[in-house]
This record gives C-alpha cells, sequence and structure tokens, in this order.
C-alpha cells in the first residue's frame, strides 16, 4: 500500500492549501481515508475522515467549518481543502486509509508519509 501525499508549503494566515494523497495498493473504492497531523512537540491527532462514498465526512472541532474533506474514486484520490489557516495549522499532515473508529479515537490501518504545512503570523 502506498499513500502519496503533497501539497504542502508556507502560507500566511488566513491563507488555502489544498492537500492531495494519491492511493495504490489497495482498492480506494471501499476504504475510508483520512487526514492526521502532528506538530511539533505534539502527539499526532485526528483531522478528517471520509467514508468509501464520499457522503460521510467527520472533521476535529479545531478545523470544523475551515477544512474540508473530499474524495475522488476514479483518480484514487483524496483532498484536504484547508481554508482560514491559522498558525496553530502548521503540522505535518498524514494521508491514511481504512479508519477504525472506536469511542476513544480514530486510527488506521495504512499510513502515508506525510507532508510539511507551515502557517505564518
Amino acid at each position: 500500500v502506498q499513500l502519496q501525499a503533497s501539497g504542502g508549503g508556507l502560507v500566511q494566515a488566513e491563507g488555502s492549501l489544498r492537500l492531495s494523497c494519491t492511493a495504490s495498493g489497495i482498492t480506494f473504492s471501499t476504504y475510508s481515508m483520512g487526514w492526521f497531523r502532528q506538530a511539533p512537540g505534539k502527539e499526532r491527532e485526528f483531522v478528517a475522515a471520509i467514508n468509501w462514498s464520499g457522503r460521510t465526512t467527520a472533521y476535529a472541532n479545531s478545523v470544523k467549518g475551515r477544512f474540508t474533506i473530499s474524495r475522488d474514486n476514479a483518480k484514487n484520490t483524496v483532498y484536504l481543502q484547508m481554508n482560514s489557516l491559522k498558525p496553530e495549522d502548521t503540522a505535518v499532515y498524514y494521508c491514511a486509509a481504512d479508519l477504525i473508529t472506536t469511542s476513544q479515537r480514530t486510527s488506521p490501518n495504512y499510513w502515508g508519509q506525510g507532508t510539511l504545512v507551515t502557517v505564518s503570523s
């Protein structure tokens, strides 16, 4: 399984970025997908998730209303549109596949490599 993330970079506060993650080695259209992030000195945290069809999404409270997750099953790609970015959104963002959600947490079976997002104030 390969999950190739791209689209990170440096952006000013209140700016926008769109992350992409293209999957191979899995039947993409049957897997839930998600994004997680890890800021310097902090634990990795859940950001957003989308089910196999794209009809159901979920977001961390910290990004709700600013970030949008979507997918294109024909392109084996999941996206994270990030608007109104804040300095506290600075982190390495990781794409993930095949999410398992419990009452405690959401965690994936497959991780991709990260892409760095830096938001300057």
